[in-house]
Formats: structure tokens, sequence, C-alpha cells
């Protein structure tokens, strides 16, 4: 029997570089408001959202990932031909095929990196990061990007009163190489599937199909409705708070650590009261910088993280080796957490 050369890559991996992109538009509450029947202190205190970007045509999933991996890039100190593997987290990219991280690798200059999609909806960065942290010790890839990129005002019903103000566009990207010693703990992650119907769209690709539109949903002028995001908020606010409060302490838990012990925490930006209240259950101590960057930037789903991340370290709220716990959840329901050194 031939023996198989084991792999070999670097003992340890770790985040080098961030960069994030915001659209040029900012779309306050009062824009909302002119297709629901709501008002710009009910969706403040029900979601801590005030602002957020909404991309234009020409910005595009690609575009916007290409914007924000090259901040990243170059925030890690390297070349883009040093690029072993990008790995894009998206719902919102509309063609089936090719996955758009190959045409994102192509107009960054990787030289022939590989390049794939993955379908995790709000935990995507957290899953991107461990195939990312994977791929380096393994010794596929020695700088792997990880991207989380929405343009979720394409996927928003302006009438559902529900989820009409939660959502924004955006990019936000890492670079993941190695490192001597750990910077990445254990992930801590799942899938709920028999909760998948409290968040999904309102209708599949292919009913538009046969053209038979008597079992589509309309808008208030009787025109068809593109598909779009929808949830059950209370059950989705319910199993955030309670479940995702257990899984943040299992991922400190995983990397042999204590809440006293981190500097920032970034959990996937949803709703300011999930925040709240998983810092509150955590016991967080007042030490910890909390990010909370969907009061402008709404909830961008997999690019929630890396933007808040981004913001964060521009701002000088956060610092480079600061102690991060990072936490992602959504549709699915899927979930992942980790224990993560800044870059």
């Amino acid at each position: 029997m031939a023996k198989i050369k084991p792999s070999k890559g670097a003992p340890y991996a770790r985040i080098l570089g961030v960069g994030g992109y915001r659209p040029t538009r900012v779309v306050p509450n009062e824009v909302i408001l002119e297709t629901i029947d709501s008002s710009d202190e009910w969706i403040r205190s029900r979601s801590g959202i005030e602002t957020r970007h909404w991309a234009s045509p020409e910005e595009t999933v690609a575009a916007m990932s290409v914007e924000a991996s090259g901040k990243a890039i170059a925030d890690a100190g390297i070349d883009a031909a040093q690029i072993g593997a990008v790995v894009v987290s998206t719902v919102s990219h509309f063609s089936q095929t090719p996955a758009v991280a190959t045409e994102i690798a192509d107009k960054l200059g990787t030289d022939k990196a590989a390049a794939f999609d993955i379908s995790a909806g709000c935990a995507g960065f957290g899953y991107g990061l461990t195939l990312a942290k994977g791929m380096v010790v393994e010794g596929s890839a020695e700088y792997v990007l990880v991207i989380g990129v929405e343009r979720l005002s394409d996927l928003t019903d302006l009438e559902d009163r529900a989820t009409a103000f939660l959502f924004g566009d955006g990019a936000g990207a890492v670079v993941v190489g190695p490192s001597q010693e750990p910077a990445i703990g254990p992930t801590v992650w799942g899938s709920e599937g028999d909760k998948s119907e409290t968040i999904k769209q309102t209708v599949p690709w292919d009913r538009f199909r046969t053209g038979d539109v008597s079992e589509l949903p309309l808008d208030s002028a009787g025109n068809v409705k593109f598909p779009a995001i929808t949830q059950e908020g209370q059950a989705v606010f319910r199993w955030a708070v309670f479940e995702m409060a257990k899984v943040a302490q299992q991922a400190l838990d995983a990397a042999g650590i204590t809440a006293d012990d981190l500097d920032v925490f970034i959990p996937h930006q949803a709703n300011v009261r999930i925040i709240d209240s998983m810092v509150k259950t955590l016991k967080l101590p007042e030490h910890v910088t909390v990010a909370r960057d969907i009061r402008t930037t709404g909830n961008t789903s997999a690019a929630s993280i890396p933007l808040a991340m981004e913001r964060l370290l521009a701002t000088g709220e956060a610092k480079s080796g600061d102690t991060a716990l990072v936490i992602g959840f959504g549709a699915g329901l899927v979930y992942a957490a980790s224990v993560v050194t800044l870059p």
C-alpha cells in the first residue's frame, strides 16, 4: 500500500488584516417609513438602527468585495498574488454559477487562487474563518482571503413592517495566514434545521419558472413581489438571546479563557437588544468593548462581523492584539463562534 505524504502547514493561523466597504448611499429611517406604518422611535427602540447603507447598481457584490479585500490585503502587508484561496460568504449573489469568488480572485490579481462561495447566512463569516484556519494549518494555502458580502437591499420587502428596516449592504474581508502561536480558537458551530422556517426566503426561485403568478405574493400596487427575506421576529429573538449566549460561552470555554480575559465582543449585528441581552447573560466586564455597528450599518448578514471589526480598529475602540469573541447566527438556523486575536 502506498503511503500518502502528510500535509504540512503552519503550526497555527491568525487574522493578519481586515478591510471593509460600505456603499456611499446612507439611508435614514425616514426613507423606510415611506412604505411602512411605523416611526423612527419604534425602529430605534426595537433594533437600534438609525441608518443603513444601500448599494448602487455599480456597487455589486463583486465590486464591494474587491474594495474590502484590497484593504484587507494591504493591512496584512502581503501581495494579492500570495493569496492561495478566496472564500466568499453571501446569500445575495444572484448568479447560480460560477461562484462570485472566482471573479473576485481574478480582479484582485491572485495567482489562480482556489475560489468558492458558501451560503451560511449571518454565520457565514465564522464558517469561512474556520475553513481558512484549516487551510493554513493543513498547508493547502499559506494565505486565505475570507469575505462576507451582501446586497440585502435586493432581498428586502419594503412593505414588510417586520423586516423593511433591518437590512443593509456592504462587504468585510480578512486575510488569514500563518502564526507561531494560537490566535484563532476552536470554533463552536452547528445548525438547528428544525427552526429553518423562522428565517427564510419568501418564494423559491423556481416558482417564477411556470409563469403562474396566482400564488405569488403581490405588492400594494398588485405587482408580483421579488423574493425577499422574511422572519418570525420573536422566535428568532428568543433563540438568539438564550441559545447563542450558551454558544458564546462554549467558545470561551473551548479557547480556555473567561469573560474577564476578553477585550472585545463582536457579535453578529442583528439587533441591539440581542447584543445587550447577550452582554448581560455572559456577564461581560465593563472593560470589554462591544461592537454596536448595527446603529449605522444595519444587518449586513455575513458582512456584519468583519465590518464591525474593521470599524472598531479604525476608530481605536479596539487595538491590534486584543482578544475578541466573535459569534454569528442566522438563517438555517446556523451559528459559529470563536475567540480570535485582532490583527
